[in-house]
């Protein structure tokens, strides 16, 4: 039993290898519950390996190594379910970016500010890095979910192909300031105040040949992420229409899936009264989703020729400029109480309620 614990992460991509190659051979039925299980599986475990590249090159490095990781996932789901849904899955992308940010902003944050609040009364963190990222966000988040319902180049809450490559840019332009921000030039804006107790002791890092090591697991474990996504694309869209469901509830799934392991680290985070390191987590993994999805389906758009809706509807955008001025308020002055945590989670039950009544 010890072996298992200590080698689970080796071991669950070399068993979803194994369903991938078993579904080949034709299985179907239950085997589907077990794939599922399976991609779960593999995204913690390619989670896990992103941590200990995080451990090695230390904050606020680490959480982006591990937004981006979570985001490649993110992109190989959505471009797998495009690829298999064909021109009838032009709104994946927006519903799963949007469903990312609304799970993020509301139901992440919502949950560590909440058990921040019951275990310590307040919490606090650098109030620089967080405006950063929340800036940030705001604008990539306007100009690629609701721009689109109000240019007039093309009819439909769509960018023609000279604007989508536009956005793209710019989103990929915002992101890497971002990025530049956070890890050269205002690094300090989100390192914890206690970050001589944090993992940068040599005793505490992971030696190279460890780091190498996860380094090979963890694209072993994105390439089966994406091979298992292409192969549970037509269950997913299948069982969300025999339930009746609003196509966007897709976009739910993919996202609660994606961001579980992420959320998992977060919560751990702000239970140790981490809260600077739930934010980089939480907000770097938004920044990464949005900023570097949408590029990503934009090449696929022009490639394929697909249309790829991205405006967002009215119920949504109200939704949407709630939060981000709900998250913004509670971050106004460096420290946070159970207050927020309640509101931001309400936010996050109105969501997922009216995703699935409209």
């Amino acid at each position: 039993m010890r072996k298992l614990k200590e080698y689970w992460t080796i071991i669950l991509p070399a068993l979803a290898w194994l369903l991938y190659l078993g579904k080949s051979f034709g299985l179907d039925g239950a085997f589907d519950i077990l794939v599922t299980l399976g991609l779960m599986g593999v995204v913690l475990a390619a989670v896990h390996h992103a941590e200990i590249i995080a451990l090695r090159v230390g904050e606020p490095a680490g959480t982006l190594v591990l937004a981006i990781a979570i985001t490649v996932i993110e992109v190989a789901l959505i471009v797998s379910l495009m690829l298999a849904g064909g021109p009838d899955s032009h709104m994946l992308a927006r519903d799963t970016v949007f469903a990312a940010i609304m799970i993020i902003l509301t139901g992440i944050i919502g949950l560590c500010l909440l058990v921040g609040g019951v275990r310590f009364k307040e919490q606090h963190f650098g109030r620089h890095g967080t405006n950063a990222a929340l800036v940030t966000l705001t604008a990539i988040s306007v100009l690629t979910l609701i721009l689109p319902n109000y240019t007039t180049s093309i009819s439909g809450p769509v960018y023609n192909v000279s604007q989508l490559i536009f956005v793209a840019i710019i989103s990929l332009v915002l992101y890497g300031t971002f990025v530049m921000v956070q890890t050269v030039r205002h690094r300090s804006y989100f390192l914890p105040e206690d970050i001589a107790d944090e993992i940068s002791p040599e005793l505490h890092q992971p030696s190279k040949g460890q780091t190498a090591l996860s380094v090979f697991l963890l694209l072993v474990c994105l390439t089966a992420v994406v091979l298992l996504a292409k192969t549970l694309a037509p269950m997913i869209e299948e069982k969300v229409a025999a339930a009746g469901a609003p196509e966007s509830v897709v976009g739910v799934i993919v996202a609660l899936m994606i961001l579980l392991p992420e959320g998992l680290a977060a919560y751990k985070a702000a239970r140790k009264n981490k809260l600077q390191i739930s934010l980089n987590l939480a907000l770097g993994s938004a920044l990464a989703s949005i900023g570097l999805t949408i590029p990503a389906v934009a090449v696929v758009s022009i490639v394929t020729g697909f249309t790829i809706t991205l405006g967002i509807d009215m119920k949504s955008t109200v939704l949407l400029v709630l939060s981000l001025f709900t998250v913004a308020l509670a971050f106004t002055n460096g420290r946070t109480t159970i207050m927020q945590g309640v509101v931001l989670l309400v936010i996050f039950a109105v969501y997922l309620f009216t995703t699935v009544v409209p």
